[in-house]
């Protein structure tokens, strides 16, 4: 096992009391919290200030993550240490100054997972001493490349899904280095909201920084960077506590993504996670190599998608930091979907990282079983809808990511129309697309019937319909779990799979291909995006004994609501 980097001396951090510890501990959640609150509410896309596609976070000046905001979005994590690693391995720490904002997005040479997330990191100077960083990301609408939201599916390499930005100095001594700024808006599509979210996430920087001084204020610095040391250094010792819950072992499973978008399908993700004396090794190298399509995936996305599933499996209240990365021992292969190497596209990694944690989740089934799940909607079904808005003349680009069924669990339903595991967004109100686009949402509402039958079924997916109001607009879409369903467990039925339609003017229906891109709908047509259900826990038929025992439990009998629960679960003929 290695060791964590300490910053401060053993006599410092046992003259750190809990209760002091305790309190810098909740201050500097507070900081990430009022941080992402901040972005969400000045930023002018949708995607931002009404999805919260965005994460806030403080790193030490060794580059760890410290805290991290409750609602950030797990595989996130990824992109602030890629980030963090990046710049000090580029600069040496005298040479960064107050006052600097240093921005990146690339995957294969800054630390990135994708494109649209453009990573922000800001330096903290208590009298001339380097503190940490203030970092942000934020999910941008669209970052040019060959289709509107640079997130469609056909690219076959990076050059292909936008504007590639490489560590550098967005802001130097406080000053906005414009002719840069400018070159960023240049390559984008519909560059004023663009212009909105970079000072939304400029802003956020600002009083970050402004926050952790006055932190300082009040507390030694030494005391606080010994609480940076016992913050990541508990939260190993937490987890590598609960992983002795796993037995000794090797456990093993795999599963398929449906397509790249470029013509390979059924592309397996295989792992063996070794448990030995409470450490886990994950091995994914006979997993398939990368692909011609965008769906392959940067190791340290992997690497997020492998810290949130033991998190979730064994502790979920422990905090996002360090020390649940130095808990995760990953074998990959560079070159294959999982550790992919230049100039692989990756703008479509959510989805490949959802199914890393579905395989992990089958895995680990045997060994944890109360504490796993059906398989979820596995998907971050992307839909991007573009064009000129006839109400005033102006571009306009509508990009969301809609949620779907999450697995049955031991005890209880799965939820409906969630958005699961590595992202944490929400879904987009009709109101806000209705106000904001010349678009018309005709409905929205669950797939009925998607969730897996089960003892405890599976979460529903969502149905949303969409049609352009008086102008001809262009679509695209990123599905997965469009062609393999989700996986039911212990015995519990698969979920529904989801897909795309494009109903024309006559009513005449086309099922689109799993990442359909370039479809233009006229005013008299809609697109229907379906999202996949998930799986259902346990055998369908315990559902009905465990029904008809809380009907009698509460001395009633609802024909009604055993039909609602379980009318449409095949029993095989029982």
């Amino acid at each position: 096992m290695k060791s964590i980097p300490l910053l401060s001396d053993e006599a410092t951090r046992k003259a750190l009391d809990p209760i002091t510890l305790e309190i810098l501990s909740n201050a500097l959640r507070s900081v990430a919290d009022e941080m992402f609150a901040a972005l969400m509410r000045s930023a002018y896309s949708t995607n931002i200030k009404e999805r919260h596609d965005h994460s806030t976070a403080f790193c030490d000046r060794a580059g760890r993550l410290i805290v991290q905001a409750e609602q950030s979005l797990p595989i996130h994590i990824a992109s602030m240490t890629g980030l963090m690693r990046t710049l000090l391995e580029k600069y040496d720490l005298s040479e960064i100054e107050e006052g600097d904002v240093f921005v990146a997005n690339d995957p294969h040479v800054a630390g990135g997972t994708h494109l649209p997330d453009i990573n922000l990191a800001a330096p903290v100077f208590v009298d001339g001493r380097l503190l940490g960083f203030i970092c942000n990301i934020a999910h941008h609408a669209d970052v040019g490349g060959m289709a509107p939201g640079s997130m469609a599916g056909g690219m076959t390499e990076i050059y292909q899904e936008g504007l590639r930005i490489p560590l550098v100095r967005l802001f130097r001594r406080g000053e906005i280095q414009a002719d840069l700024f400018e070159l960023l808006l240049l390559n984008v599509r519909i560059p004023t909201e663009r212009r909105g979210d970079y000072f939304a996430q400029i802003a956020a920087c600002r009083l970050g920084v402004r926050r952790m001084i006055e932190i300082v204020a009040t507390h030694d610095i030494s005391l606080l960077e010994a609480a940076f040391d016992e913050i990541v250094v508990r939260t190993e010792q937490r987890l590598r506590t609960a992983l002795k819950a796993i037995p000794d072992g090797s456990y093993s499973f795999e599963d398929v993504m449906d397509d790249d978008g470029a013509g390979t399908v059924d592309i397996p993700i295989r792992l063996t996670v070794t448990a030995r004396n409470g450490a886990l090794t994950f091995d994914f190298r006979e997993t398939a190599p990368q692909v011609r399509g965008n769906i392959n995936l940067p190791v340290n996305a992997t690497q997020a998608a492998v810290c949130y599933a033991i998190k979730a499996l064994l502790d979920p209240d422990v905090p996002n930091n360090q020390g649940i990365i130095e808990c995760c021992e990953i074998k990959t292969t560079p070159g294959t979907l999982l550790d992919c190497t230049f100039p692989a596209p990756v703008a479509a990694r959510a989805n490949t990282s959802q199914r890393v944690i579905d395989v992990i989740i089958g895995a680990l089934a045997a060994a944890l079983p109360e504490n796993v799940v059906g398989a979820a909607n596995g998907a971050n079904t992307t839909a991007v809808f573009a064009g000129r808005d006839p109400r005033n003349g102006n571009h306009y680009l509508y990009f969301e990511t809609l949620g779907g069924g999450f697995g049955g669990r031991n005890d209880r339903d799965g939820k409906d129309g969630v958005q699961v595991h590595i992202t944490n967004t929400s879904n987009l109100p009709i109101e806000a697309i209705e106000t904001e686009y010349p678009l018309r949402v005709e409905s929205y509402g669950f797939v009925e019937d998607s969730g897996g039958a089960g003892q405890w079924r599976g979460g529903l997916g969502l149905r949303r319909v969409i049609r352009p109001v008086d102008h001809t607009c262009l679509f695209n879409g990123a599905g997965e779990r469009f062609r393999h369903q989700p996986w039911g467990i212990f015995g519990g039925q698969a979920g529904r799979s989801g897909r795309f339609e494009h109903v024309d003017g006559e009513g005449s229906t086309q099922v689109l291909d799993v990442k359909p891109s370039g479809i233009d709908v006229g005013p008299d047509e809609h697109i229907v995006v379906e999202t996949p259900g998930s799986g259902g826990y346990g055998e369908p038929k315990q559902r009905q004994s465990e029904l008809l025992a809380e009907d009698q439990k509460s001395g009633k009998f609802s024909k009604s609501y055993l039909q609602r629960h379980y009318e449409n679960v095949a029993f095989s003929g029982e």
